[in-house]
This record gives C-alpha cells, sequence and structure tokens, in this order.
C-alpha cells in the first residue's frame, strides 16, 4: 500500500534522509522509530506531499505521488506532529471543513462525523471553539477529521502527544481496528517504544538518514541476542554509540540498507 523506494532528501551540506527504501502492505501498522533527527518527521512530510524529494520514488495505493499527487493524497489520511487547526472555528464546523475539502457527502459526514465525536468523547464539545479545547482534545478532533474520508492510508507523526491514558488506549485500538478490518496501512512515528510494540505489526529504525533495521517486533528482538530480547535495550543498543557496522552483521534483517 505504502512503497517507498532510494528517497532521498539533503539540506544544505547534511543528508537528513539517506536514499531509503521500505513497503507497508494492507492491513498493516508501521511503527517509524528512531532518535531526535533521526529523519523520521522528513519521511513523513516527504510521504504526505509536503516536502518534495530529492531523489527517490512515493508510491501510495498505486498512485506515484510525484505524478499523480490528486489521486495518491486522496486516499491518504494526514495528522502531521503540529497539526493546524482554525481555532475560530467550532468541533463540528471544522469536521464540515475538511469533510468538504474530501468531497465527503452530508450524510457520510454526519455518520462518522457524530462516530468519532463520541468515541473521542469530543460530542459535548462540538459546538464549542476550537480555541477552548485541550491539547488532548484538539490531538483527537484531528484524527476524528483525517478519518472522514475513509482513507486506505494512515500517516500520523507522534500520534499520542498530549493525550490521556484514555486518549492513548482509544487511539492504540482505532488503529489496530482500522488496520485489521478494514485493511488499513497504517504509519506511525513515536518515541514511544511502548506503544510501537504493542500496536506495530511491523517496525523499521532509521537513523542518521538510514534505516539500520526493518522487521517484525518480534524478530527485531529476538536477533539482537544481548539486549535481553528487549524492544527498547534493541533500539537503544542500534542507536546508541556502538558501532551500526558491528551490530549490522548480528542481525539479518530485511530492509537493511548498505553504509
Amino acid at each position: 500500500m505504502i512503497h517507498i523506494e532510494n528517497l532521498s532528501k539533503q539540506f544544505n551540506k547534511v543528508l537528513a534522509v539517506d536514499h531509503i527504501s521500505l513497503d507497508v502492505p494492507p492491513s498493516e501498522v508501521m511503527g517509524f522509530l528512531g532518535p531526535n533527527g533521526a529523519g523520521k518527521t522528513t519521511t513523513i512530510r516527504m510521504l504526505a506531499g509536503l516536502m518534495k524529494p530529492d531523489s527517490g520514488t512515493i508510491v501510495l495505493g498505486g498512485y506515484d505521488l510525484a505524478s499523480e499527487p490528486e489521486k495518491s493524497k486522496a486516499i491518504v489520511g494526514f495528522v502531521p506532529d503540529r497539526p493546524y487547526l482554525y481555532e475560530k472555528l467550532t468541533g463540528w464546523e471544522f469536521l464540515e471543513f475538511i469533510a468538504g475539502l474530501y468531497g465527503v457527502e452530508r450524510q457520510e459526514l454526519n455518520k462518522l462525523g457524530m462516530y468519532y465525536l463520541e468515541l473521542f468523547e469530543l460530542l459535548d464539545w462540538k459546538d464549542e471553539l476550537i480555541e477552548g479545547y485541550s491539547h488532548g482534545m484538539k490531538q483527537r478532533l484531528i484524527i476524528s477529521a483525517a478519518l472522514l474520508h475513509k482513507p486506505k492510508i494512515f500517516i500520523i507523526d507522534e500520534p499520542m502527544v498530549g493525550l490521556d491514558p484514555r486518549g492513548v488506549r482509544l487511539v492504540k485500538d482505532l488503529f489496530t481496528q482500522m488496520a485489521k478490518e478494514r485493511g488499513m496501512a497504517v504509519f506511525l512515528s513515536t518515541h514511544t517504544l511502548a506503544v510501537a510494540e504493542e500496536i506495530c505489526s511491523l517496525i523499521t529504525i532509521i537513523h542518521k538518514g538510514k534505516i539500520i533495521a526493518s522487521d517484525t517486533p518480534a524478530n527485531i528482538k529476538s536477533t539482537i541476542a544481548r539486549t535481553g530480547g528487549n524492544l527498547e535495550k534493541a533500539f537503544l543498543k542500534l542507536t546508541g554509540h556502538e558501532e551500526i557496522d558491528n551490530l549490522k552483521g548480528s542481525l539479518g534483517l530485511v530492509g537493511l540498507s548498505p553504509e
């Protein structure tokens, strides 16, 4: 559903994303992990069509993002790390605005909009101005809006930021349900390793712009015996001060890119 091939992006002399390739099939939740500055947000912005890559190909649901941007973006739901909301609109007015952009019919908006507002406990706030929402409420509203057009692909940067424990649980369950029941491909960037281990069926680790591991959480853990099979320790080992080359020889994982 998501196909990335030889993708790169450079800022001045810094190669932020270094010719990476990966695939996310339908019904899978891909966790995209890496330390600060690893290239996660840059990759996500290119996936969302907000930033043009220097080289490489992005294909979303069979549509090349470069040559068919409207068709590819029409099947994608996107939530950036710092979403912008029109705070002088009410919650419901914002959903109406987003539905209009995607051509969602009124009947479908009424059904899905009310469903997500109730699911995320925003129903009592739907007629209140967004400027009065808490950060967590804004996050739940933007996720609701991004799902109105029933996207086949959902891309989200740091989905749990600002959410309380109940909100985190709702989002985790929602992503899992969307992937399993609707065949949605979910691509999420997160710093929360527990989230990745719990809900992601695939994990890709990026470090200094390069993909250094891409596999299931279980396989990543089991191939790094020195970490004791713990994903957090594996992540720190892979992205820490030890030589990456020394680790690659023992990984045997799909998706490793050469130095």
